[in-house]
């Protein structure tokens, strides 16, 4: 029988009120702030600033935050105690609320407008807790937070700053094909701003965590993003640079572990992130150096632990939980590597973040949570420990905001542009979406989304897709059902007959049960059921029929990384891969035409070995094109100087490869 009763005195801490900073300001007096405080400083506005992470980044990289804006109390009093401006309390997601804050800042130069808006529904594990809310308690599926995204972006419209910063959890962008990212990106430019998405590895910058976040930049005056550089894996900081020269805190079980004000001895050697820590904070004091009370058998197990012990390895007569449901219920940290990610769960419990001391059998602190997430020991946290470590999980690492913000900084004296910036990536996907439009009109028009496209077609080349037909054949297949809504016997036996193989054949075998049932083809569930498509099958049926998605084959991540003269077709092609993709899909309703057409172009005159650069519509934009075509093609040209060149016949081109 599992013990269900807690073992220690449940206890709230304290509630911790905070004085405003002496240069905080309302409403009222913003005017008299500016020309105060205020004053010949670059201005910044941190949307869903939470407890100030973002906009302490923004500070250290040199802007001054006018106002910051959030719908929690909590972290809204120490927002307006550990920072100047204002930090005002709306909910964004109301329209009226929005123009009241721009009303409000009207008076106002905004150099920059930060921000995150909140990430639940977009993260993995909000997305599962959201679900089970729905399906158990009654919450509304249609979470209102998705949505604000569209507020930040509605400010950002109306400010005009020269500069944008929006942080995010990588499935932002990772879990709906960056529809989102991308629909922003294309506003964006669309008002003259150029940008740039990144998925960034906060330890890179110092920050002491496992911890992956999803940065858009944007700016009007200069198309340049210049981020300092990544630390190396051996200078990255450890999770003893950050926390270990805080005081041992004895731990007798049950009672308390440690306090809100505690002595402080530097040790001899401190660290160089130790130090930056320390800065501005009382010499001989640490304040809220204090966790939860530890259970008896916590200690037991926490004491036995190492940073490579699973829960199931855990004495089972400590274990509380089913081993097989939570095999990473625990998880001790390790002096020598980075924490686990700080999130918002540790205000629940701790059994993530446990102390790697054999002699300190006890979870994080609340100083050592804002150590690992770069706040520097003399920022405070207004109410309960409880809300602390809330505030602290919910928080942009400032490490990372003030990396992020550095790249935004003012060039020269370079200004906003009257009309804004011609975005270089707007430019290509203009010519992109050219190039495909003729193609579509020529023998291609089969690989690509359009008129003569019908559901009938995609689903011909959708499950023909993995025979590996030369383009001709495969050409020759579709051209049977051109024209064509709905498969009747006749077209089903005619298509059959133009099949060269035996797996052709039994390819076009699935086709049969469509025979007759015009309704089949126009319904994209109908079509993967009855045909029983495979995924792959299914996302280029989807493509073809002009659903916005991304395509992530080969060819067009080699196009994309190519163009951005990267490696990411071969390294991280999930997660950088994407990001290099989305700038040449963007968003809009020409989106589905330009992700087909790079797919085309990926399978056709991008190859790995031997591309056919002089034929290739994206070439001028090529970053690599010297490397990757200098020694396989131009050399091999040199010597026939002035004939045509007629590329392997790839997908339906028998064009014309181009002359030297």
């Amino acid at each position: 029988m599992r013990r269900q009763h807690y073992e220690v005195p449940l206890e709230r801490s304290d509630y911790l009120e905070l004085r405003r900073h002496r240069n905080s300001c309302k409403p009222e007096n913003f005017d008299r702030w500016l020309g105060g405080f205020g004053a010949g400083k670059r201005l910044a506005v941190d949307l869903f600033s939470g407890a100030g992470g973002l906009s302490l980044g923004l500070e250290r990289a040199g802007w001054t935050v006018a106002a910051a804006v959030d719908f929690d109390e909590r972290a809204l009093q120490t927002h307006a105690a550990n920072f100047s401006g204002m930090s005002l309390r709306m909910d964004l997601g109301n329209p009226d609320e929005r123009d009241r804050l721009v009303e409000m800042l009207a008076p106002a130069e905004i150099d920059l407008v930060a921000g995150g808006p909140p990430c639940q529904p977009f993260s993995r594990a909000g997305r599962s807790k959201i679900r089970s809310l729905v399906e158990h308690h009654g919450r509304d599926p249609h979470d209102r937070r998705k949505e604000l995204w569209s507020a930040y972006l509605d400010v950002v419209k109306r400010l005009r700053p020269r500069a944008v910063l929006m942080e995010n959890v990588p499935d932002m962008g990772l879990g709906d094909d960056f529809f989102v990212v991308r629909t922003i990106e294309e506003q964006l430019e669309g008002l003259g701003y150029a940008t740039q998405v990144r998925l960034v590895d906060a330890w890179k910058y110092g920050v002491p965590q496992h911890r992956k976040r999803l940065i858009l930049l944007a700016r009007n005056d200069v198309e340049r993003f210049s981020w300092r550089q990544e630390l190396d894996h051996d200078k990255r900081t450890t999770l003893r640079d950050a926390i270990g020269d805080l005081p041992v805190l004895p731990v007798v079980p049950t009672e308390r572990v440690g306090q809100r004000e505690l002595p402080y001895r530097e040790p001899s050697q401190l660290s160089k992130f130790a130090r930056d820590m320390r800065k501005r904070a009382p010499r001989d004091l640490v304040w809220d150096h204090m966790t939860r009370r530890v259970r008896k058998d916590d200690a037991k197990i926490f004491a036995s632990m190492n940073s490579r012990t699973l829960y199931s390895e855990i004495d089972p007569e400590l274990q509380r939980y089913k081993a097989d449901h939570f095999t990473d219920k625990y998880k001790k940290l390790d002096w020598a590597d980075l924490s686990r990610s700080i999130t918002a769960h540790i205000a629940k419990d701790g059994y993530w973040y446990i102390h790697p001391d054999q002699d300190q059998p006890r979870t994080l602190t609340v100083r050592e949570a804002a150590r690992v997430q770069t706040f520097p020991d003399r920022f405070r946290f207004a109410g309960t420990r409880s809300d602390a470590f809330r505030q602290i999980g919910n928080a942009v690492p400032p490490l990372l905001g003030e990396a992020a913000a550095e790249a935004l900084l003012p060039v020269g004296d370079e200004k906003s542009s009257e009309g804004g910036l011609q975005p270089h990536w707007r430019m290509v996907r203009r010519d992109l979406t050219t190039w495909a439009e003729g193609r579509r009109e020529s023998e291609d028009w089969y690989q690509l989304p359009g008129p003569q496209m019908s559901g009938l077609q995609a689903a011909v080349v959708a499950v023909l897709s993995g025979t590996r037909l030369p383009p001709a054949r495969l050409a020759e297949m579709v051209e049977v059902v051109r024209g064509r809504t709905s498969l009747s016997r006749a077209t089903f036996e005619a298509l059959t007959a133009t099949a060269p193989s035996h797996t052709a054949k039994a390819r076009v075998a699935r086709l049969e049960v469509g025979v007759g049932e015009s309704g089949v083809w126009c319904d994209e569930e109908k079509v993967r059921e009855q045909l029983e498509l495979k995924p792959a099958e299914a996302t280029i049926y989807r493509l073809l029929v002009g659903e916005d998605l991304l395509w992530v084959g080969q060819g067009a991540l080699r196009v994309a990384a190519r163009l951005h003269g990267s490696d990411s077709d071969r390294t991280n092609r999930l997660s950088d891969g994407r990001v290099d993709l989305v700038k040449l899909v963007g968003a809009g309703e020409d989106a589905p035409l330009r992700m087909a057409a790079l797919r085309l172009i990926g399978n056709s005159f991008c190859r790995s070995k031997e591309p056919f650069c002089e034929v290739c519509p994206l070439s001028r934009y090529c970053v690599a094109r010297e490397k990757i075509s200098g020694g396989l093609f131009t050399d091999a040209l040199a010597g026939i100087h002035g004939r045509e060149v007629v590329p392997t016949q790839a997908h339906g081109s028998g064009r014309t490869a181009g002359r030297r």
